[in-house]
């Protein structure tokens, strides 16, 4: 039992005495200590009078306000406080006579200052208002101590284990209202007070327990083992004060561990929305800062780079701009008592929102809660509140008839949100012209509660929330036990190395679409996606590794695995199978059954307070004061013989609370030791502030610790993100394949992004930014040092592929694409846009680093235990970054798909060749992974342009070719260039073939496969490259001639080895999860692809032909598409199947020579290589090309076809393609229907 009693001053001179607060003081305890509960004296002093002592007359309000807290120390481990605040007079003449002299002191500095209203001082940096100096020293409310009567603020406070809000609040309530009855209590306060500490236990898990208070009788229950766990705050109250809509929001904040700050000015508030926030993440737990009540001595803590939850007072302030948070860009900012939400940016949807939203109503309206809650609800919506639903279901003046559904629009036609909702569901098919309201489940009850009717809706409407949510997660992760990976050691290897451990299998859940269904939704993949990485997430799913079995499995672990049990039966399909289908909650009835059967039947009465063993004279009190209790007798429970029984209860609920803690950590003696000291050590994850000591030497410690915590995750970070991207690569190098999460890599570089604003707002100077703006990175900071001329360094590539020297380009160059982006709205957005444009053009960490270097605007930005100016650290997060450079990174064109990107075009024409007079008209066609232009006409004698579109992605192929017209329409290309003007990519389209009519092949227009150049690293960096694209096969490989010497010979066995290593790389491709593949087209038309490879195989033996006569392998194939027709016609081929592949053969021939377009011999052979991958016809085109007659004229004896080992050989390799879905890019196959 504890109280307090607060009595020294403070130092805000500018608030008049009475509005100034003063520093508490702990009077006593009961009892002194608590071995397994040690009591944190500071601690505790600030969470029950977080402001400090307060003063008031008797012309203020003096309520007792009532408000819980919670401790929670540096294991995890948490104890529940609650604390009632009141007001007593002040019988001190000394404190009153100080309170007087303290309003002389005001009153003259006052007078002062408005009697030199122009005295020359600058009261322009005055804090905490705004107008003249003497708006802050306020006249009135003045103290006169011959007029006026002094209350000064006292509370009292319970120290609990586990959170019987309701109990806890009764029991203080009562003993309040004992001291100010005008009756005294039957018994001495201390009796009842005993009672509660020695002889009032815990209620065993599923059952109640009622003892008795010093007016009535006060009842608790304790949730069984397979129920939701205790929880004790009304879920009404948060629903009321911010509606669904915020709630959801603030809900999905708390998932992605997002920084979230509550603000009111009702303590009670903080601690309601915070612990329902957490209660409802079931069977998740908040693992971050969680501080619901932040006292004022600790508000250095918002300034924390890591995730948090800390509830802060508003101190009646309703303008919410004199709030000073450095920290925006990543914050959830909850205004509670203006129903007011700021949502961080890029916040992912929830999945199956609607629906959700939707089953949450349908309860809220059931108790008469309206779902945009009380503060903005229409008049319907308040008379609403007042009815019950029954009474609603009954009422035929309002056109229901009993037992019948309700119409949502009659009940809800005046309800904004869920008019909202019935709208955006309507537009997906889904009706909603029924809403099933549930019936008020106190009005039909057999069962007689021992507890009034407010707090049983209070009961039912919390557990019918609870379940509904805790249902979601069920659903939802119902086969997530597929996808955990249980450790080959033993626990304690595991433990030692789990930071290196893969514990789920995220590249299995990717490629099977999701936790629950086979094709998540894709609006819900970036919510899952971030959810899995998460630090609540992984712990849980470390629980789950640790307590593998029954026996010593966590709690909350149990209850949730037994729900997934129950799914189990209920669908017996396999995990990629399971439904993505909504289901609603069906286990409300039974919870809320197993709640009322308790409070109907109390399972145990407590012992009753009795008279104690009191001196004479003990126990008496003055009426109006809360007397200063027997410490003798509080302090030390029964030991007698007669009180052993009853001290068993006391004994029980001491190892129940030892108990508890140890399921907290669920950890032997040892490894919990270690837990605690790796915790205490760790700087990237500290748990919670110290409110014992707040000496400046804790305080810089704290920040040192934030400080090395950020460095330990941007190392951790890269290192992450380097081994994802590098896949297979890693593991040759050493990382291990358990590193490879197959995370998608949106949700690493937005993690990423994360990370450096937290950096970047570390330590950042408020007061001296002139808009908010400037805490985001990077676009405040970059304003600030823009405006002052600092200069980017920009290394480029020309469009001939050699790097230039180095440019500077200013801020209207370099960021003059992204601000033009229309589909970035805020700051943030476009200094997110920017980081990703950096790590792709590799400049992250050299822009950074110049950014950096102007130590005058940092100093001025800054505090001085800021990351930033740090500097040993700041170099070593400089060179974390750097390592990006090492692959190659499309962050920015594959997440920005939908923006207007300027190309660049140079056609590099032949020297020799060129066709300076050349007359047709020449186009260009140009596609990529996320689309393809329109023919572009190319001026004539113009070989160089510039135009806009939609963004590409990587580009692929690139289509050229001429109408023919005039009199030299002759063009020999030597490759072609294209540039993306915003990424400053290259792209470089080697043709080296002829473009016209009688020249070549014949071809009039090409498709050429691109390779991307990069620019040469820097002295100070390493190569930056991954193994480039391939490129468009070249002219010697392409056309026999006479002169054999013009092209490589190669034997059967290099030709093998080539074909199968373009099925392989094929075959690879496919077994990559879809979004790390690359692209097709280079795989089937690349240097090394499969057309490449295949053409060498028919070109191996080939006969040479006649002086200056081309021969072309199309030619072969014509010939062979004429020996087969005419057999068909004659009916003498031998058998069926041969009859079904020559008559495709014929098929797909027919229609390629009858294509519009003219894209030569070459070309069609190409074209028929991709149509018989797709089709999986290859193989049998090769069996009958060998068995054909023409081979055998156009092939000499030693040729590749002609061998039939060698061919059989080949139809195997070509056969493994049969499994795989082969999708032709549109430039390939364009002009062809079959």
């Amino acid at each position: 039992m504890i109280y307090f009693f607060l009595f020294l001053v403070g130092e805000n001179f500018e608030q008049t005495p009475l509005r100034r607060t003063f520093k508490s003081k702990v009077l006593a305890r009961y009892p002194e200590n608590v071995e397994w509960n040690p009591f944190d004296q500071d601690a505790v002093g600030m969470l029950c009078m977080p402001k400090g002592l307060a003063f008031k007359t008797q012309a203020d309000p003096r309520e007792p306000q009532f408000h819980a807290f919670i401790i929670t120390r540096e294991d995890g481990s948490r104890t529940f406080g609650f604390a009632l605040t009141f007001y007593e007079e002040v019988t001190s003449k000394q404190i009153c006579s100080a309170m007087q002299t303290l309003y002389h002191m005001h009153n003259a500095e006052y007078d002062v200052i408005h009697a030199h209203p122009a005295d020359g001082r600058d009261h322009s940096d005055m804090e905490d208002g705004e107008g003249t100096p003497g708006t802050k020293l306020q006249r009135f409310n003045s103290y006169d101590i011959s007029r006026d009567t002094l209350y000064v603020s006292k509370c009292i406070c319970l120290i609990t284990p586990m959170s019987f809000m309701k109990a806890c609040r009764s029991v203080l309530e009562q003993l309040h209202q004992a001291v100010t009855s005008p009756q005294p209590p039957p018994l001495p306060l201390e009796s009842y007070i005993y009672n509660v500490l020695y002889e009032v236990p815990l209620p065993p898990p599923g059952r109640s327990l009622k003892f008795s208070g010093v007016y009535g009788p006060i009842i608790c229950q304790r949730p069984s083992t397979n129920e939701l766990p205790l929880f004790d705050f009304p879920v009404k109250e948060v629903f009321e004060l911010l509606g669904v809509e915020n709630v959801f929001q603030l809900f999905t904040c708390a998932l992605l561990e997002f920084q979230i700050l509550l603000y009111s000015q009702h303590y009670q508030r903080l601690m309601t929305v915070a612990e329902t926030i957490t209660a409802l993440m079931f069977p998740f737990q908040w693992q971050h800062v969680y501080v619901p009540i932040l006292p004022a001595s600790l508000l250095h803590f918002l300034d924390a780079p890591v995730p948090y939850l800390m509830g802060l007072h508003s101190n009646g302030l309703d303008d919410r701009s004199k709030l000073e948070l450095p920290q925006e860009a990543n914050l959830c900012f909850v205004d509670i008592d203006n129903h007011f939400i700021e949502l961080p940016e890029d916040l992912p949807q929830f999945p199956n929102k609607l629906e959700f939203v939707q089953e949450v109503s349908e309860i809220l309206m059931a108790f008469g809660i309206p779902p945009e809650g009380n503060l903005h609800c229409s008049e319907s919506a308040s008379k609403l509140k007042r009815l019950r639903a029954s009474e609603l279901v009954s009422d035929k003046r309002n056109g229901n008839i009993a037992g019948s559904p309700l119409h949502s629009y009659e009940l809800l036609k005046e309800n904004e949100t869920i008019a909202r909702l019935q709208a955006l569901v309507k537009r997906t098919g889904v009706s909603l012209e029924k809403l099933e309201v549930r019936e008020d489940p106190s009005s039909n009850k057999d069962l007689k509660v021992q507890c009034d009717e407010e707090e049983l809706r209070i009961y039912q409407l919390n557990i019918q929330i609870r379940e509904v949510f805790a249902n979601r997660f069920t659903q939802m992760f119902a086969d997530y036990e597929v996808f955990v990976i249980q450790p080959s050691q033993d626990k304690e290897s595991w433990f030692n190395n789990r930071e290196q451990m893969q514990n789920f299998d995220k590249m299995t859940l990717e490629q099977c679409g999701g936790i629950f269904s086979i094709r998540q939704p894709e609006p819900y993949l970036p919510f899952l996606s971030r959810f899995l990485e998460t630090q609540m997430f992984a712990s849980f799913i470390d629980n789950k590794i640790m307590f593998h079995d029954d026996d010593d499995k966590d709690p909350v672990l149990r209850v949730f695995d037994s729900r997934v049990d129950k799914i189990r039966l209920l669908n017996v399909r396999t995990p990629t199978l399971r439904t993505s289908m909504y289901q609603k909650c069906t286990t409300v009835d039974e919870a809320e059954k197993a709640i009322e059967l308790r409070l109907a039947k109390i399972d145990h009465t407590a012992v009753h307070p009795h008279l104690l063993d009191m001196k004479i004279g003990q126990g008496k009190y003055e009426p109006g004061f809360f007397p200063k209790l027997q410490s003798d007798v509080l302090s030390i429970g029964p030991a007698s013989n007669k009180w052993t029984k009853r001290n068993a209860p006391a004994q029980w609920r001491r190892k129940d609370r030892q108990k508890q803690h140890t399921e907290h950590l669920r950890l032997d003696n040892d490894q919990r030791e270690k837990y605690i000291q790796e915790a205490r050590n760790m700087g990237s994850t500290i748990r919670q502030p110290k409110l014992s000591n707040l000496s400046p030497s804790v305080i810089a410690q704290t920040n040192w610790k934030f400080v090395e915590g950020l460095l330990k995750e941007c190392r951790n970070k890269t290192k992450r993100m380097l081994v994802e991207k590098m896949g297979r690569e890693a593991v040759e190098l050493g990382h291990g394949e358990v590193n490879i999460t197959g995370v998608e890599e949106n949700t690493l570089i937005a993690s990423l992004c994360d990370l450096l604003e937290r950096i970047w707002s570390h330590g950042l100077q408020v007061k001296q930014l002139c808009s908010k703006v400037a805490a985001y990175l990077p676009a405040g900071f970059f304003n600030c040092t823009f405006n002052r001329e600092v200069s980017l360094v920009v290394p480029s590539v020309t469009l001939s592929g050699k790097p230039t020297e180095k440019t500077h380009i200013r801020k209207p160059q370099y960021l003059r694409h992204i601000q033009n982006i229309g589909e970035i709205k805020t700051d943030v957005g476009k200094a997110r846009a920017w980081v990703r444009l950096s790590m792709e053009k590799k400049l992250l960490s050299r822009h950074l680093k110049q950014l950096l270097s102007d130590h005058e605007l940092t100093k001025k930005l800054y505090k001085r235990y800021a990351f930033l100016r740090c500097d040993d650290e700041k170099e070593q997060f400089l060179y974390h970054l750097l390592s990006f450079n090492a692959v190659d990174y499309f962050c920015f064109t594959n997440v920005f798909t939908t923006i207007l990107i300027p190309y660049h075009i140079l056609i590099v024409p032949s020297k020799k060749l060129g066709g300076s007079m050349f007359t047709a008209n020449p186009w260009i066609c140009i596609s990529g992974e996320l689309g393809e232009t329109q023919i572009l006409q190319i001026p004539r004698n113009v070989l160089e342009m510039t135009f806009e579109c939609q963004n590409l992605g990587k580009l692929t192929t690139v289509q050229i070719g001429h109408d023919n017209s005039g009199l030299y329409a002759k063009w020999l290309v030597e490759c072609v260039m294209v540039r993306n003007e915003i990424t400053g990519h290259t792209y470089k389209f080697p043709c080296g073939r002829w473009l016209g009519k009688g020249m070549d092949d014949g071809s009039l227009e090409r498709v050429l496969v691109g390779e991307l150049l990069t620019s040469q690293p820097e002295v100070d960096e390493r190569p930056c490259r991954t193994p480039p694209l391939q490129q468009s096969p070249s002219v010697i490989r392409r056309l026999v001639t006479i002169s054999p010497n013009n092209k490589p010979k190669l034997n059967t066995g290099q030709i093998q080895e080539s074909i199968g290593e373009a099925v392989n790389g094929i075959v690879k491709h496919f077994h990559k999860p879809e979004k790390e593949r690359g692209s097709l087209t280079l795989l089937l038309c690349g240097e090394c692809g499969l057309v490449s490879a295949l053409e060498q195989a028919f070109q191996h033996g080939f006969k040479s032909p006649r002086l200056f006569k081309n021969v072309f392998i199309w030619d072969f194939l014509e010939k062979a598409q004429t020996y087969y027709e005419t057999l068909e016609q004659n009916e003498v081929v031998p058998e069926e199947n041969w009859h079904t592949r020559a008559r495709n053969f014929c098929r797909f021939v027919t229609a390629i020579n009858n294509t519009p377009r003219n894209i030569g011999k070459d070309g069609k052979f190409q074209m028929l290589v991709c149509l018989g991958a797709r089709d999986h016809l290859l193989h049998h085109w090769i069996a009958l090309l060998a068995d054909c007659p023409i081979t055998a004229h156009m092939y000499e004896d030693v040729a590749l076809i002609k061998d039939h080992t060698l061919v059989n050989s080949l139809i195997r390799v070509l056969q493994t393609l049969q499994e795989f879905n082969i999708t032709l890019e549109t430039s390939l196959v364009k002009g062809i229907d079959i």
